[in-house]
């Protein structure tokens, strides 16, 4: 079947033009200018935008803390609701087993015939044993072309200490696996915790009190000097604070292959936020913490520079009452924050509308660089023949406000509630099939499929 979409203003990261898509089956099979050609169907895109499909880099959907587990990919309906065509989830290696048959068991059980979009995994190393990381080269036959560590959560089954993360790095450099971490400084956490426990500083803001800038930036410089003592490449995740982008800056300044993400909600979310009463502020608790608005400011504008290269979510689904799990301790708070739906009308009102980005930049960041960075640039993140037709068609006319009641995210609440949204989705392609139309998911399960990542992706491009 031949699907023509037409008229509609199609973004690129290098520019936009009106323009028309010809999609054939599940793949772009012509762009360009008044495309003469015949189709089954015709869908006329005038006044709206066309972007390719979101490629979410960071997402949790089977997240544990202290017992308590996000919800799964059974709410991936509201990836395709928000612009997400792929999803790249972390996966907990599972103690005694390999990286490799951890995500091959975790996929069949949790994930195959059940996700509503294309997906992909990050393995995560909670077992660092010599076998663990000698299976770091089988990664990217298996299609599992990075591998994640936290230098945070100290105490909890998937700590890594440097030792761990130098022993990744070493591994990993010549299979052209991308080694991310999560950097903050855990030990100085755990006194800043202990302290303000023992001072009756219980409530959700000490979370953001006792974890400081300092520790991510402190974090940021030292994963970045293991990754030169090593001769790797890192991609340090979640970057929140100037301190931390500044490393990362001053190390791609020698030359140094690092790079960063950041999220949503660090943009838009300050530490305030923690402070809501009646323990709503528990539901901004995430890792690293909220900042001040100012680092909101220098995040925006890293992104402009490209200090920083992608947007993603790092969507962690908690319900309310697991959040209550920390009413007494907010270091029981299951750490996360949804926000799955909420990537591309969020960068769109607050980035794009304010100014702050331009749409090819929207584009860069929510799609062709996390596909580039994760190896999987070969099928998604571009408008070009050949390429999965994974597609959106952004009305930028519609104006709402976020609420529940518009949510697929499965919980029951939105961390976006209230905030101002212009545009929406009107129409989502998932190669080829469409899943959203005039802004309502129309999917199914099950119709999300495994994607292969290749190895030596972005991180490897600057290697010295």
């Amino acid at each position: 079947m031949k699907t023509l979409i037409k008229n509609g203003i199609i973004v690129t990261t290098e520019n936009e033009y009106k323009g028309d898509i010809l999609i054939e089956g599940t793949k772009i099979e012509a762009v360009g200018r008044n495309l003469r050609v015949e189709a089954d169907k015709i869908i006329e895109a005038e006044g709206m935008y066309i972007l390719p499909g979101g490629v979410d880099q960071h997402a949790h959907f089977s997240f544990e803390f202290m017992g308590e587990r996000t919800k799964g990919f059974e709410t991936t309906n509201a990836a395709a609701l928000g612009g997400t065509t792929t999803v790249i989830e972390f996966v907990n290696q599972e103690q005694g087993k390999g990286l490799v048959e951890t995500v091959e068991a975790y996929r069949k059980e949790w994930v195959d015939g059940i996700s509503m979009v294309d997906y992909s995994f990050h393995p995560v190393i909670t077992d660092p044993t010599p076998e663990t990381f000698k299976d770091i080269k089988n990664l990217p036959e298996a299609g599992y072309p990075t591998v994640k560590l936290f230098m945070a959560y100290k105490g909890q089954f998937f700590h890594s200490d440097d030792e761990a993360v130098t022993n990744a790095l070493l591994e990993a450099k010549d299979a052209g696996v991308t080694v991310m971490v999560h950097a903050e400084n855990a030990d100085l956490i755990e006194l800043m915790q202990k302290k303000a426990i023992a001072d009756g500083n219980t409530d959700p803001y000490y979370h953001a009190l006792t974890r400081p800038p300092i520790v991510e930036t402190e974090a940021t410089e030292r994963a970045i000097n293991l990754a030169r003592f090593a001769g790797a490449p890192i991609y340090i995740v979640h970057v929140t604070t100037e301190g931390a982008v500044n490393a990362i800056k001053k190390a791609k300044e020698e030359g140094l292959p690092v790079y960063g993400e950041t999220c949503t909600q660090y943009l838009l979310f300050d530490k305030e936020y923690l402070a809501k009463e009646d323990f709503e502020g528990s539901k901004y608790v995430c890792s690293p913490a909220l900042r001040d608005k100012k680092d909101q400011d220098y995040l925006w504008k890293s992104l402009r520079d490209g200090s920083i290269n992608a947007v993603s979510s790092d969507h962690c689904g908690f319900t309310t009452e697991q959040k209550k799990m920390g009413i007494d301790d907010f270091r029981k708070i299951p750490n996360g924050t949804p926000g799955l739906e909420n990537r591309l009308p969020m960068l769109w009102t607050h980035g794009v509308e304010a100014g702050k980005i331009t749409r090819s930049e929207l584009v860069d960041y929510y799609s062709t660089m996390p596909a580039k960075n994760n190896g999987l640039d070969h099928r998604k993140g571009h408008l070009a023949p050949g390429y999965d037709a994974d597609i959106v068609i952004y009305n930028p006319n519609v104006k709402k406000k976020v609420t529940l009641e518009d949510s697929l995210n499965g919980l029951d609440y939105t961390a976006y509630e209230g905030f101002d949204q212009i545009g929406e989705c009107d129409a989502v392609f998932l190669r080829g099939t469409p899943v959203v139309k005039d802004g309502k998911y129309i999917g199914e399960k099950g119709q999300g499929a495994f994607i292969k990542g290749t190895a030596f992706g972005t991180a490897f491009s600057r290697r010295n």
